[in-house]
């Protein structure tokens, strides 16, 4: 990878980490009562950044979207074992959007968080897995 490569991927996975970080701290908070909304976001935020620096590291071009399959899908056809990550990747998609704005379900339960704060998670650790140490 070449410098600008290198800087882009980090970047992408730093804001990945934030966002995991974020959600932690929104569904857990230290006082005042959790923001589970905001909490599920970030969570797939994590993983639509994490692929996204995955795809630029392998110099793949991907669309601007925040649905994860299609970008799932890109890294699967550069490596097999992302197949791993499609379930996080169905769980995770809709909260970019179905807790943001007003409708009949305001608020995700405790325990949808905790799944998609975990998922999260998993797709973070998986794809840092697949950078080598001495390449970012």
């Amino acid at each position: 990878m070449d410098k600008h490569t290198i800087h882009a991927v980090q970047q992408w996975m730093l804001k990945a980490d934030h966002d995991l970080r974020s959600a932690l701290k929104l569904k857990t908070p230290d006082s005042n009562e959790p923001l589970l909304d905001t909490a599920v976001y970030h969570c797939q935020q994590t993983a639509e950044k994490a692929l996204k620096a995955y795809l630029t590291a392998n110099e793949v071009s991907f669309p601007k979207t925040h649905l994860l399959l299609p970008l799932l899908e890109l890294c699967i056809d550069i490596d097999s074992s992302f197949s791993n990550l499609t379930d996080a990747a169905e769980l995770l998609t809709p909260f970019a959007t179905e807790f943001r704005y007003p409708g009949d379900i305001l608020e995700p339960t405790p325990s949808d968080t905790d799944e998609a704060y975990k998922m999260a998670e998993h797709v973070l650790i998986f794809i840092r897995s697949k950078f080598k140490i001495n390449s970012l």
